[in-house]
């Protein structure tokens, strides 16, 4: 069975809905996923929306468990930002209104705690308005209209970043994974204590399989710590 955590909602309520496992201890380093005995496949996945990388193995991931992939996911919210400040200088979580991606990154990590059951549609919609219109992520404006062509509602979910839990959690999870696994960028792939920085090259254009065998290789490679690099030598054409 896929695992889902029960995360409080702002009014105290609790929800849940399957194919989605986002949550981190509110202490201590969170401890990666790791293959469960059974014939779920678990993992955990990196994303700020600005990567059209991330987007790609994203697609792969939602059009699978959209399709019922029986896998326990968890999303994990990396900035990019951060990873481009250098030492000295000010982290984006201390002047979040300076990063082009980070608000956006703040509402999908709102959507997936607090709002479970429309994460899938929130997510992939936040990654196509950026990559497939053109989007901007930095304000409320920008992104109220694809939230509610989600099923959510924007003012809730601005609601709950103004409350500063998704920044705090955004650092957490960000500050967390790159201490215990070296995370640099999105999307990297974590199973256990193997990670790595993954680039898909294409979408699935809905093909439920194709987005199946490539997310369970992925894994799979995860697994086989002997290969450290493999990388074409020249991009397809």
């Amino acid at each position: 069975m896929t695992s889902w955590p029960q995360r409080p909602s702002p009014t105290g309520m609790h929800d849940g809905a399957p194919g989605l496992h986002a949550s981190v201890p509110d202490s201590a380093t969170p401890a990666a996923p790791t293959s469960a005995p059974s014939t779920t496949t678990s993992f955990a996945v990196t994303w700020d929306y600005r990567c059209p990388f991330a987007r790609n193995a994203h697609d792969h991931v939602l059009t699978a468990l959209e399709a019922g992939a029986d896998w326990d996911v968890t999303f994990l919210a990396f900035s990019l930002g951060q990873a481009h400040v250098e030492p000295g200088e000010t982290d984006v979580w201390d002047e979040p209104e300076r990063d082009s991606g980070l608000f956006a990154l703040q509402c999908g990590v709102a959507v997936r705690d607090f709002m479970p059951e429309h994460f899938l549609a929130a997510h992939r919609a936040l990654f196509e308005h950026r990559h497939a219109r053109g989007g901007h992520l930095r304000r409320p404006d920008d992104v109220r209209d694809v939230l509610a062509g989600a099923g959510v509602d924007p003012e809730a979910v601005f609601e709950i970043v103004e409350t500063g839990k998704p920044l705090a959690t955004i650092k957490s999870e960000h500050t967390s994974y790159a201490a215990s696994h070296d995370v640099w960028g999105v999307p990297t792939f974590i199973v256990g204590d193997q990670a790595a920085f993954v680039r898909l090259m294409d979408r699935t254009n809905g093909n439920v399989a194709t987005a199946r065998t490539a997310v369970e290789r992925i894994v799979d490679l995860l697994r086989w710590p002997s290969l450290n690099e493999f990388k074409h030598t020249s991009v397809p054409s």
